[in-house]
C-alpha cells in the first residue's frame, strides 16, 4: 500500500579530499497516514541526513523520495521548495520562526509560502491547538522556551499538512511542554497526516507506533 512519505533504496555520500562518507546506505521506508513513526539510532547514524532528504532539504545521491505520491527528489530546488511548503510541515530543533514577525504572522508566512487556500479560519485554530491563542501577537523573543517550541509547531501546521517531520522534538522542553508536544503530533496523526519524529528519546520512540532503527546508514534488521 502507498504511503503519504516514502523513501526507496536512498543513498547519500559525503566527500571530503580522498575520503568518503557512506551516511545513507540504501535506507528505504514507508509512513502512511494516521501513523507516527520514529526514527532512532546513535550519532552519526544518518538520522539527520535521512530527515534532510525527506523534507527535500538535501538531494539523495540515489533512490527516490515520494511525498504524498508526487515525486520530492531529483527536481529543481524551486520545485522542491513548492513541494515542501504544499504538502509538509517541518518541526526542526533549529527555529523556523521568522524573529521580527509576530507568532501569528509567522503562522500567516508560511501559509503564504504554500501558496494554496487552508480552511477558513485554521491560523486561529492552529494558535488555540498549540495554546498560542494570547500570545498571537509575540516575536519569538518574547516567549518562554516553552511557547517557542509550540509556536514552531504551530508553523509547522500551518499549511495543514499531510506529512509531518519533526527533529528531536522535545529534546531541550520540560516534561509538561514535552508531552503537549507529543499530543499535537498524535493528534495529527489521528487525523489522517503521516509523522515521523527523529528521537534519542525511548520514550518517545515507545509512543510511536513503529520504531525504525538506523546504524552506519542503514536499517538495523
Amino acid at each position: 500500500m502507498t504511503g503519504l512519505l516514502e523513501g526507496e533504496s536512498l543513498y547519500r555520500f559525503f566527500h571530503a579530499g580522498d575520503d568518503e562518507t557512506l551516511a545513507l546506505q540504501g535506507v528505504s521506508l514507508t509512513v502512511h497516514g494516521g501513523e507516527v513513526v520514529a526514527v532512532t539510532g546513535p550519532s552519526g547514524s544518518g538520522k539527520s541526513t535521512l530527515l534532510a532528504c525527506l523534507a527535500g532539504l538535501d538531494e539523495p545521491d540515489g533512490g527516490v523520495v515520494r511525498v504524498d505520491g508526487e515525486r520530492l527528489s531529483r527536481r529543481s530546488e524551486e520545485q522542491r521548495a513548492s513541494v515542501r511548503a504544499r504538502r509538509i510541515g517541518m518541526l526542526f530543533q533549529q527555529a523556523n520562526l521568522v524573529g521580527h514577525l509576530s507568532v501569528a504572522d509567522n503562522v500567516g508566512l508560511a501559509q503564504k509560502l504554500a501558496g494554496a487556500a487552508t480552511p477558513t479560519g485554521w491560523r486561529a485554530e492552529v494558535l488555540e491547538r498549540c495554546g498560542l491563542t494570547a500570545r498571537a501577537h509575540a516575536r519569538p523573543s518574547q516567549l518562554s522556551g516553552g511557547e517557542l517550541a509550540r509556536a514552531g509547531l504551530a508553523v509547522a501546521l500551518a499549511n495543514d499538512p499531510k506529512v509531518l517531520l519533526a527533529d528531536e522534538p522535545t529534546g531541550e522542553l520540560d516534561t509538561v511542554t514535552a508531552q503537549r508536544v507529543l499530543e499535537l503530533l498524535h493528534g495529527r496523526a489521528a487525523e489522517g497526516a503521516a509523522v515521523l519524529i527523529v528521537t534519542h528519546s525511548p520514550e518517545v520512540a515507545a509512543m510511536s507506533d513503529r520504531e525504525i532503527r538506523l546504524r552506519d546508514g542503514r536499517v538495523e534488521a
